[in-house]
């Protein structure tokens, strides 16, 4: 098997929530979008970021867990520096994202701040001053 990641594909409760989050408050341009079901949009080279519809991925995938807390992983989304960062969190607060954690200097270096979408996914926003940081860059 190849290491790579094709598609990331999140479950929303609600997609038309989604999409105006991403489409409309952040900016991203849909590839396909099929209201009630999917929304997908590139989110690099050679990446997809799926949003479907809770319904339509629990009756292909299986049913979601529920329960209280946080999903166990992040989307983050890398920036050159600590501006950026600060920038794209403003950008996504703008866009109605929930403010979970603000912008701060990391025990190794980076500079990152969270925000969660409409479904609560966290995204972190970093710079990473290290070589792996610097090779996710454009």
């Amino acid at each position: 098997m190849d290491q790579r990641i094709s598609f990331i594909t999140l479950a929303v409760a609600d997609l038309e929530t989604s999409r105006a989050f991403y489409v409309d408050g952040l900016g991203w341009r849909p590839e396909l979008h099929e209201p009630g079901e999917v929304l997908m949009l590139a989110a690099g080279e050679r990446l997809v970021f799926s949003l479907w519809q809770r319904e339509q991925f629990e009756a292909e995938v299986g049913a979601i867990a529920a329960g209280p807390g946080v999903a166990p992983f992040t989307l983050s989304h890398n920036v050159a520096t600590e501006a950026e960062v600060d920038a794209v969190l403003a950008e996504a607060r703008a866009a109605g994202a929930d403010p979970v954690e603000a912008a701060q200097r990391r025990e190794w270096g980076g500079w990152t701040g969270y925000f969660a979408d409409p479904d609560g996914h966290r995204w972190e926003i970093a710079t990473n001053p290290g070589p792996i940081g610097q090779r996710v860059l454009p």
